[in-house]
């Protein structure tokens, strides 16, 4: 997998736990999805991910978007 791949796997699996934890314990579970939101629309007017630094110094290859 490439790494805007695992960044975009893993925002959506972020956004998925949190709607379900918001569901099943408290709703405060919902600020989880506004940071993974606001984190996707920083990184898609600057280009800066922390995800994606992490994941490209554990030896991921770059695909279109982070290289």
């Amino acid at each position: 997998m490439s790494i805007d791949r695992i960044v975009l796997a893993f925002a959506g699996a972020m956004v998925l736990l949190s709607l379900a934890l918001a569901q099943l314990h408290s709703p405060y579970w919902l600020w989880l999805t506004a940071f993974v939101g606001a984190n996707l629309l920083q990184s898609a007017f600057t280009g800066f991910c922390p995800l994606a630094r992490i994941v490209k110094a554990l030896g991921a290859k770059p695909g279109q978007a982070f290289q």
